[in-house]
């Protein structure tokens, strides 16, 4: 197998890999009725300051109207509340409940682990090598997202 080959088995794998990893370890008991992609909004509106739908859907690169839906969902399972600002009302913010928070801390916590897991073991160079990659990854994909 050549280095083209071996790649691109190597990619396909890793991200069915993944997404198929990251749904067990994040849909558990307390967090069912919430799929991967309600986590990954929940990741985006953040345990800081409430941030604008707009913001969160140019962070996700998805359009308003995906957001909304997902947004509504998380509402009414209690994980995230809406507000129309007090300047302007046409902008609504989303920020997480207790619930939501919890949520969140699980999902960073899978993410946390990965890591560990990931670089353990790595020297420092290796380390290096393995992000400068990713970050290239990261570019050429990132291409390919719509951005809003």
């Amino acid at each position: 197998m050549d280095i083209y080959e071996s790649l691109n088995s190597i990619l396909v794998t890793l991200f069915n890999d993944i997404l198929s990893i990251e749904e067990k370890a994040l849909i558990t008991e307390e967090f069912k009725d919430i799929s991967v992609t309600d986590m990954h909004i929940i990741e985006a509106i953040g345990i800081r300051q409430p941030r604008t739908m707009t913001a969160i859907s140019k962070s996700l690169g998805v359009t308003m109207g995906t957001l909304t839906v997902g947004i509504n969902g998380l509402v009414k399972k209690g994980y995230v509340v809406r507000e129309r600002g007090e300047k302007d009302r046409r902008v609504v913010y989303a920020s997480l409940t207790l619930k939501g928070h919890r949520a969140f801390q699980h999902h960073t916590q899978f993410h946390k682990d990965m890591i560990d897991n990931i670089t353990k073991g790595l020297s420092k160079e290796e380390a290096s090598v393995l992000t400068k990659t990713c970050i290239k990854l990261e570019d050429y994909f990132g291409k390919w997202i719509p951005h809003n």
